[in-house]
């Protein structure tokens, strides 16, 4: 008797190699996943303008970055102490104007080029609720606590979120016509409305995706992170503390998911090998003797320059390099 419901993702696509750049922008699932790409040593930028939720102002972002369209003075202004973008996560916020701006713009052209070369994107979509600044009748990314009397807030209807969506994969393919462009719905659930209200946004968002992909299945795929956690998992002892967030063991369930619907057989040995060598990496030797620390070190540093030597796209990695700088 089967006690579960375990969902069923296809074929392997084999878009992913672990020699590849890939992208990842939108909830903070992506930053989810980009921590495990970069755990595996895969080229991965996640989020160069910060978290994203809403599929208009992700749609929005991908044509900044696209564009590679700076930051201007005018579009920043003063909420708690800092400057602030309403296009960009507070992340990115600092006291001062300049440095702020300078920020922003750096990020704008790391994206811009990130998205450029990248072989993949994978754009996961938090929520249909969006926040129009009445003042200007934008759509705003984040609020930075500025007074909600200031915004209206309302659910993007279905049309207008798979238009933002066909839009902006056209515009990518034309910019990137290489890139593979992968879209889930965050696991993450936005309960601050009620769990009605979650439930009509998810089904909201899933069925823009569903519109979109249509005119785009040939470059385009989803990935259903949303239903591995509802339908698969669907349990609370796979949600962190706030019963809101998936756990770290959600999160390496689906990523194994992930792995097994898009990695190329050639690389999930290397995606196994780096894995462990990364966690060697965050391990620090418990004795303060200088000879066993340095022994350490050093051992390390072999096992990197190893690495290396069978894998020579990984010399440019920072990680790596910085171990090595070490010795």
């Amino acid at each position: 008797m089967e006690f579960r419901t375990t969902v069923k993702t296809g074929e392997n696509r084999g878009w992913l190699h672990h020699s590849n750049s890939v992208v990842l922008l939108g909830s903070c699932f992506s930053d989810n996943i980009g921590g495990k790409m970069h755990g595996a040593f895969i080229n991965a930028t996640v989020n160069p303008m910060g978290t994203l939720y809403n599929p208009l102002s992700i749609a929005a972002g991908v044509q900044r970055l696209i564009e590679c369209r700076p930051m201007a003075g005018l579009e920043l202004f003063m909420q708690g102490g800092v400057w602030n973008s309403y296009d960009f996560h507070s992340r990115h916020s600092l006291p001062d104007k300049q440095a702020t701006i300078d920020r922003m713009n750096q990020r704008i052209e790391q994206g811009h080029n990130a998205l450029k070369t990248a072989q993949l994107l994978t754009v996961t979509l938090g929520t249909a609720i969006v926040y129009r600044l009445k003042s200007t009748g934008e759509v705003v990314a984040n609020c930075h606590k500025v007074p909600q009397h200031e915004f209206e807030r309302k659910m993007a209807t279905i049309d207008e979120m798979a238009t933002a969506i066909d839009t902006m994969l056209t515009r990518l393919h034309e910019f990137n016509p290489g890139l593979r462009v992968i879209l889930t719905v965050s696991p993450i659930r936005h309960i601050a409305d009620g769990l009605d209200v979650n439930s009509l946004s998810k089904a909201s968002l899933r069925l823009a995706i569903h519109e979109a992909l249509a005119r785009h299945k040939e470059y385009c795929d989803y990935f259903p992170s949303y239903e591995i956690m509802m339908d698969d998992l669907r349990d609370y002892r796979f949600y962190s503390s706030d019963m809101v967030h998936p756990s770290d063991v959600a999160v390496e369930y689906i990523w194994q998911a992930f792995q097994a619907t898009y990695l190329d057989d050639h690389s999930a040995l290397a995606v196994a090998r780096c894995e462990r060598i990364h966690k060697r990496l965050q391990h620090r030797p418990m004795s303060s003797n200088r000879e066993t620390v340095d022994r350490f070190n050093a051992d390390t540093a072999s096992v990197v320059r190893n690495l290396i030597k069978e894998y020579p796209y990984l010399a440019n990695n920072p990680e790596l390099i910085k171990v090595l700088d070490r010795t």
